[in-house]
């Protein structure tokens, strides 16, 4: 591994290239409040932005408010209703329990809006350190980190700025590298060149800008 000044030279470059390539890179979750942020971003674990953004088409329509998801929960019925609703995202039984559970949380607990700290986002059933800092982020521009997504952190590693493969670890590593003036931009940036310029799949690297 490259020393830590070597580290950091090499963020800044990648910071400034993805600025070039990728000037107006943000989320493509589409969402019409903040609540809709937190359960679209809950939907994309481990699935497409494409495939959650047509499911929420339909969802959004169907569940308008805090209280209507509130209501999905009263029986079992209900609740396998709303599992069926967003079944194409995958893992959906799990994704229905933390989905409805957040919204009673969010009910009870925070007077229905969603929390605006890092502290209280991780108290949410079914949010980690990438969806609290996607939706602080995307919410109320309070930015307490880096979102680690697959792309992230598999061209974090790529592009030798971490040796790690856990999500956490990750993070730390770029918030130590990257000044924090940068770390909500860089998700979306190595988000979309990881989409556009270097996908997962095995190919040829020769002719990337990095």
């Amino acid at each position: 591994m490259d020393s830590f000044a070597e580290r950091r030279e090499r963020a800044s470059c990648i910071v400034r290239k993805l600025k070039q390539l990728f000037p107006k890179a943000k989320i493509v979750l589409r969402y019409s409040n903040n609540w809709e942020l937190l359960v679209a971003v809950i939907l994309s674990a481990q699935c497409t932005d494409k495939k959650v953004n047509e499911v929420t088409a339909k969802l959004f329509k169907k569940y308008k408010t805090l209280n209507d998801y509130i209501k999905a929960s009263a029986s079992q019925r209900t609740i396998k209703e709303f599992e069926k609703d967003i079944h194409s995202c995958g893992f959906f039984r799990n994704k229905t329990k933390n989905i409805l559970a957040a919204a009673k949380l969010i009910k009870t607990k925070f007077g229905g809006k969603i929390p605006r700290t890092m502290e209280d986002m991780l108290t949410l059933p079914g949010v980690a350190r990438k969806t609290a800092n996607v939706v602080l982020g995307n919410a109320y521009g309070v930015v307490e980190g880096i979102a680690v997504d697959t792309h992230v952190g598999r061209l974090a590693q790529k592009l030798g700025l971490t040796e790690h493969k856990d999500p956490v670890k990750i993070e730390r590593d770029l918030m130590e590298l990257v000044p924090k003036k940068d770390w909500f931009f860089l998700t979306y940036g190595l988000i979309e060149y990881g989409r556009h310029i270097c996908l997962a799949r095995k190919h040829d690297c020769t002719n990337h800008p990095f």
